[in-house]
């Protein structure tokens, strides 16, 4: 499908997609609804491919930004990137198996976990921990890796906000080092889904096209204003956004 028409409220909302995820990450929760009312008829599987590639575009040029201006932990985070790949591909393969209702109720309430975690932790992900890369580090990462993985590709809302409270938690990086490290295993996990959606047609091509743009354009500009305002301004920016995604899980689920 390369001849659908230009929908410009797609093009900003992959925009703000961009942003939030190169700051927060989460930027899916917005892009997926604003596809699925622009195209009311469309496969959901084509739905959340073209999600995909539009993220995937977004992740890639924020982390390139961040990794020139930021220290990447690399013998953490590429055994990391590998485990996430493979079981996001994994999770993409044995989506049908697993109950998304059961899905849904478990990240409402780590959603929930994770906000009041954060709002009652106040130094949480202010200072950064030089982190001595060595075997348990590594095997820690490579769960971490594989567990957000297989639920990227099985349901994926929130995949990155999970990746970089993580990150800050267990490895005590601060926000800013959270979410370049957050984005670089993104691109692994995204990758890994787009290498089931795309064979079997399910990536609306035409309109990827522009969103990729779009969402690229807002990625760099999220990613300024991260290494710009640092880990205060993100830290803000992450408690408003679990709000957000308690609010509307919480309405979904309950009303």
């Amino acid at each position: 499908m390369f001849l659908e028409p230009i929908n410009f409220s797609l093009i900003f909302f992959a925009f703000c997609g961009g942003f939030v995820d190169a700051t927060v990450g989460g930027g899916g929760l917005i892009v997926v609804p604003a596809l699925m009312y622009a195209y009311p008829a469309a496969n959901l599987a084509t739905i959340f491919g073209t999600n995909k590639i539009t993220a995937l575009a977004g992740a890639t040029s924020s982390a390139l930004a961040y990794i020139k201006r930021v220290k990447i932990p690399w013998g953490l985070i590429l055994p990391t990137m590998l485990s996430a790949f493979l079981c996001a591909y994994a999770g993409a393969l044995s989506v049908a198996l697993i109950p998304k209702q059961f899905m849904q109720y478990c990240v409402f309430f780590l959603l929930i976990f994770m906000a009041v975690y954060t709002f009652i932790k106040k130094e949480m992900g202010r200072t950064h921990t030089q982190l001595q890369t060595g075997l348990k580090e590594i095997l820690k990462g490579i769960i971490l890796g594989g567990l957000i993985g297989f639920y990227d590709g099985v349901f994926g809302p929130g995949s990155g906000s999970f990746l970089l409270f993580l990150f800050i938690r267990i490895f005590a990086f601060d926000f800013l080092h959270a979410v370049a490290s957050a984005k670089l295993v993104n691109m692994a996990t995204f990758t890994a889904a787009l290498l089931f959606f795309i064979p079997a047609g399910h990536v609306l091509w035409g309109t990827g096209f522009y969103m990729v743009l779009s969402s690229i354009a807002g990625a760099f500009a999220g990613t300024l204003f991260a290494l710009k305002f640092g880990s205060g301004f993100i830290r803000i920016l992450f408690l408003i956004l679990l709000i957000f995604l308690i609010g509307r899980m919480g309405y979904t689920l309950f009303f």
